[in-house]
């Protein structure tokens, strides 16, 4: 079981990398965590280009917000790939509303790190690398990109590969 973390900021190419990096692994079956949900026209455009690039060799399930508790139901035949993990964590800030407490959100991304140790199959996130930009004015801005800042710094500190796209081009941070 390997975990490994790519990094990068929007329109970077790291879901193209992370997607070839799961079809070039040797498990037997490829499972594609999903988290985003459909907001508007937009959202829609963004998840139809992202289906249009997988085959039907690939297993997708919809998971907002319930990622850890789905990761032990694969197998060390599988590779599991999770896009993206900002999206994830913007679910969990808004599942809770105004009231998102930083106990909440730190207690959703424990149960996640603690998931995917346990996990028997190789596992590759996607995430946003938030922490290169200005710092957003509004209060739920701001706890958003704190939370998702602090979440890929534990989960890189539990991969056992981190890599950070920029302009499509992979920059091995860790392993």
């Amino acid at each position: 079981m390997t975990i490994h973390l790519v990094l990068g900021g929007a329109r970077s190419g790291k879901s193209s990398f992370a997607e070839s990096e799961v079809l070039a692994s040797d498990k037997q079956y490829r499972h594609y965590i999903a988290t985003a949900t459909i907001t508007d026209d937009e959202m829609q455009r963004r998840i139809d280009h992202h289906q249009a690039r997988r085959d039907s060799d690939w297993c997708l399930h919809e998971i907002p917000l319930e990622i850890a508790a789905h990761l032990g139901s694969f197998s060390d035949n599988d590779v599991v790939l999770v896009d993206c993990l900002t999206l994830w964590m913007s679910n969990v800030i808004f599942e809770h509303g105004e009231t998102a407490s930083e106990a909440a959100i730190n207690q959703r991304v424990a149960k996640l790190i603690k998931a995917l140790k346990c996990c028997r199959a190789d596992v590759v996130l996607v995430s946003n690398e938030v922490g290169l930009g200005v710092v957003p004015m509004g209060e739920v801005s701001r706890l958003f990109v704190d939370h998702a800042g602090w979440m890929n710094q534990a989960i890189a500190k539990v991969s056992d590969r981190v890599t950070f796209i920029a302009a499509g081009l992979p920059l091995t941070m860790k392993g």
